[in-house]
């Protein structure tokens, strides 16, 4: 048997014509020239079907890696706490970066003030209630209720990333309170984890495909109108996401020992396929993956990421209270500090209770803005329109969020393979690594 290529020969030997994230940036671009010449033909059914199908072949196996990958995890620890301890600190790590960005969110609006002399004649409660409603259907008790799942078979069927986790990790604790008689068990679920991402690397060639169709479809049926109408917001959001991710996960990268730009490199692929589909669930399983491969440990991979899903949310935080301001300002509503300080402290808790629900940073804000003021609820109109653009920052922002994440928390645990880590941020990665560590792991 011959030996395996490595990863920096194969990416050196590859024309880069080859390599995907070469041919999805491509996919975006052409996408975006055909929505805006041809937006008739763009918003065609089959042209949508591309990029809605290409996020669904990928939810297919969300479910199945997350249980995979934390199952294993757990069962080959000897020491149970350790989980614990895990959990516990990605959630302090969770709430002191969540609140950070929420802070910087309400500093950006208050200086750059991106709102002001907005006219809001376009302004239509009627456009918002349906958003409106399900965000005051949202209770905490509803929020913990509803992570434990009604049957083990519908959190697989339906999805949920936080009901998967839940029985995942039973499980895993129970398989590894069998000791030696769960061998063969922890043998099969680790050979179908292997399974799962072959089939993740047969997908991830159809992601040139379905960033094309997602990008074509936003384009054709928003608009550049979209884009200009509210360019103000769109830039003040990209750029203040932007500092929050080199500044501040920067700082925090540094404190750890690694560089953010090496870092956003090594998962360039996974972030222009969120570019492209406006769905961070879209490269959850190669982003678990690729942690492992950096000298995360898979108990964390497994326990970090898929809960920061759901608590870690830095971009929809950012989203937030960015846009409360902004709304106020449109609509000429002056906001106490003391309003302001409530924004924080509600923001904290809805981002969480919206998890899992399809348009959850603009549900969010819906909740935000009625426990806030309710009077600015109707100026949710407003942003509407380009909630689609804003949607891919902010799941750009939380993926990015999410393996910064991962990585502080396996190097507070001391479990963070250094070596590894250097090797891999150094070396140039192709997204053919997925079928190598397969078929070689």
């Amino acid at each position: 048997m011959t030996a395996p290529i490595s990863a920096a020969t194969e990416a050196k030997t590859v024309p880069f014509y080859k390599l995907l994230y070469v041919q999805v940036l491509f996919a975006i671009v052409l996408g975006a020239i055909v929505g805006w010449l041809w937006p008739a033909f763009a918003t065609n059914d089959w042209i949508k079907a591309m990029g809605d199908g290409f996020v669904k072949l990928i939810k297919m196996v969300v479910t199945p890696i997350i249980f995979c990958t934390v199952v294993s995890g757990i069962a080959h620890i000897q020491d149970a706490r350790s989980v614990g301890r895990v959990g516990v600190k990605a959630l302090i790590y969770f709430e002191i970066v969540s609140t950070i960005a929420l802070a910087i969110g309400l500093l950006v609006g208050n200086i750059v003030q991106p709102g002001k002399g907005f006219s809001s004649a376009g302004a239509d409660a009627a456009k918002v209630s349906g958003f409106l409603q399900k965000s005051t259907e949202m209770k905490s008790v509803d929020f913990v209720m509803g992570i434990i799942p009604d049957s083990v078979v519908g959190a697989f069927a339906k999805g949920d990333i936080l009901q998967v986790l839940l029985f995942s990790i039973l499980f895993g604790f129970a398989l590894m309170a069998l000791g030696d008689r769960g061998k063969v068990l922890r043998s099969f679920i680790d050979d179908s984890a292997h399974a799962i991402f072959g089939v993740i690397a047969i997908v991830m060639k159809a992601a040139p495909i379905g960033a094309f169709g997602a990008m074509a479809y936003t384009i054709g049926k928003f608009g550049p109108a979209a884009l200009t109408n509210l360019f103000g917001l769109i830039a003040t959001f990209y750029v203040t996401a932007f500092l929050f991710i080199i500044v501040v996960l920067g700082l925090i990268a540094h404190v750890v020992g690694f560089s953010i730009f090496k870092f956003i490199r090594y998962i360039r692929d996974e972030l222009l396929i969120v570019l492209g589909t406006s769905s961070s669930e879209s490269a959850l399983p190669q982003l678990m993956e690729k942690l492992e491969r950096l000298g995360c440990s898979k108990p964390v991979v497994g326990l970090v990421v898929p809960t920061g899903y759901s608590f870690n949310l830095d971009g929809t935080n950012i989203y937030m209270t960015l846009a409360t301001l902004f709304i106020a300002q449109a609509l000429g509503v002056d906001l106490t500090f003391t309003q302001q300080m409530t924004i924080l402290l509600v923001a904290m808790l809805t981002s969480k209770g919206a998890s899992g629900i399809t348009g959850a940073g603009f549900i969010t804000l819906a909740g935000t803005l009625a426990v806030v003021d309710p009077r600015l609820v109707p100026g949710m109109a407003i942003v509407l329109g380009i909630d689609k653009f804003m949607s891919e920052c902010r799941a750009l922002t939380n993926i990015t969020g999410n393996g910064i994440a991962c990585i502080v928390v396996s190097w507070w645990e001391g479990e963070l393979d250094r070596e590894k880590l250097n090797k891999a941020l150094d070396k140039r990665i192709d997204p053919s690594d997925l079928e190598t560590a397969v078929t070689t792991g």
